[in-house]
């Protein structure tokens, strides 16, 4: 790391000024896009007021607006990614899709029972007429029940059951669910049939939020697969039980991927092609090698131990802030658990301790449980920054029973530094936790949990 990438304090606060935007940009589009409604009359059915009615309707835009968010969160676009984070992308996407779903539903029911009301039939026939009168209308229906579908999956209580491959793919309905629910938009509701600077308006969004899906997720990591020529170089059992898989290709240091970023890798092997697993770098890109080092916690990461070199790879990324892209100090600590030393041993060998004080604090039970502890260790040496490795049985914090350790106790300026923390997420939080309490700014704090549920989703 250079001085160059710790930003001014100005580029700081722009920083977190574009994320906040980029989040407070939905609650802007619902606004216009419900105003466009009212400004069509949107009060008024049949030539009376009916807020009902109308309610039902708006809620439809919301869900409309609200749906797009979504497509676009995860659509991995550089300014979503570099300005938000993608775990913070993420984790708003999953949130905003419960709430999307939730309006979706209301403003079908509303809907469905205003129109049996106004028709003077039964709520069953209504529906009936729905799904047989138009076929746009019964793909808005299809679409509701696989965003019913995907809102139960994605319950805590399911969704930490599943394997990580199950639910991702039942995810991915989210997608076919949107597709299904367009149609009616434009062909049925008069504020977008009808043309005019709204008709306009809703083009723009679909186009901009599903032109950076297929941009981004279809064309980006087809022309890298193409530029790029990933392969398997070697595969390396580690003696924790971790897997090393080390990958050949051209120009890889045009992906620009920094130390501590991850990846999504889909390794197009007979049994591996349908799945791409996210897996931080664990050592510093460099023009034609990649290296990934995984713990066997779940079938996609235990398979890897048997990919054959020559295998072909298709990535997408690199993603994620972190990376020395997210500093805000010259000194900085990193904080690793378990397989999470993966991002942390990549940048320690990108670091400079000349431009500020590093430290370097791995918790493991046992030296035999800690992945790369021996090229940490040697890292570390070289570059003559302080190693602290806690070992034993974790105790009520982050720590160890037999060694209560604190920040503060390892690292007396914890406060005026960085501190970079990966790991499970419940240590992860306790590690952040005692790094707040210790005065290190929130801005400071940079958090990479290893739990699929919600994270790299």
């Amino acid at each position: 790391m250079t001085p160059a990438s710790v930003p001014s304090p100005w580029l700081i606060a722009a920083r977190s000024w574009w994320a906040d935007m980029a989040h407070g940009s939905v609650y802007v589009v619902v606004a216009i896009g419900v105003a466009f409604f009212l400004a069509d009359g949107g009060l008024q059915t049949f030539a009376t007021i009916d807020y009902v009615y109308a309610t039902g309707r708006a809620l439809g835009i919301v869900a409309a607006a609200l749906m797009l968010f979504q497509v676009l969160l995860i659509s991995r676009a550089p300014f979503i990614e570099r300005g938000m984070g993608h775990d913070r992308a993420a984790a708003l996407h999953t949130r905003t899709g419960k709430v999307a779903i939730i309006a979706m539903a209301s403003h079908a029911s509303i809907i469905s029972f205003m129109s049996a009301y106004y028709a003077d039939v039964s709520l069953f026939t209504q529906l009936t007429n729905f799904f047989t009168s138009h076929w746009y209308l019964a793909f808005a229906q299809v679409a509701l029940t696989v965003f019913a579908i995907v809102f139960v999956t994605s319950l805590l209580i399911v969704r930490s059951r599943w394997r990580y491959e199950n639910w991702h793919a039942v995810h991915l309905l989210t997608y076919v669910g949107a597709a299904f629910a367009i149609p009616h938009q434009f062909l049925e509701g008069s504020t977008f049939r009808d043309g005019g600077a709204a008709w306009w308006y809703w083009l723009a969004l679909y186009l901009v939020a599903w032109g950076s899906l297929l941009a981004f997720r279809v064309v980006a990591p087809l022309v890298r697969f193409a530029t790029h020529d990933i392969r398997v170089a070697r595969v390396t059992q580690l003696a924790d039980g971790s897997t090393s898989v080390e990958m050949s290709g051209r120009q890889l240091d045009r992906l620009g991927a920094r130390p501590g970023q991850f990846m999504l890798w889909r390794f197009l092997d007979r049994g591996r092609w349908r799945d791409a697993h996210p897996f931080s770098l664990s050592s510093a890109a460099s023009p034609t090698e990649l290296r990934i080092t995984v713990k066997p916690s779940g079938d996609g990461s235990a398979g890897l131990a048997g990919v054959e070199p020559g295998t072909r790879v298709l990535i997408e990324g690199p993603l994620g802030i972190f990376s020395d892209a997210s500093r805000t100090r010259p000194g900085v600590v990193l904080v690793a658990a378990g397989i999470g030393i993966t991002p942390i041993r990549a940048m320690l060998e990108g670091i400079d301790p000349a431009h500020g004080p590093v430290d370097v604090i791995v918790r493991a039970r046992s030296r035999a449980e800690a992945p790369l502890l021996d090229e940490v260790e040697e890292l570390a040496a070289d570059k003559g920054v302080a190693l602290h490795v806690v070992l034993g049985a974790r105790g009520e914090g982050w720590a160890a029973t037999d060694h209560p350790a604190t920040l503060e106790g390892l690292v007396p300026d914890v406060a005026e530094r960085d501190v970079y923390i990966c790991g499970p997420r419940p240590w992860a939080a306790d590690v952040e936790r005692e790094a707040r309490a210790a005065g290190v700014g929130r801005e400071s704090v940079h958090r990479e949990e290893f739990a699929w549920s919600g994270v790299k989703a």
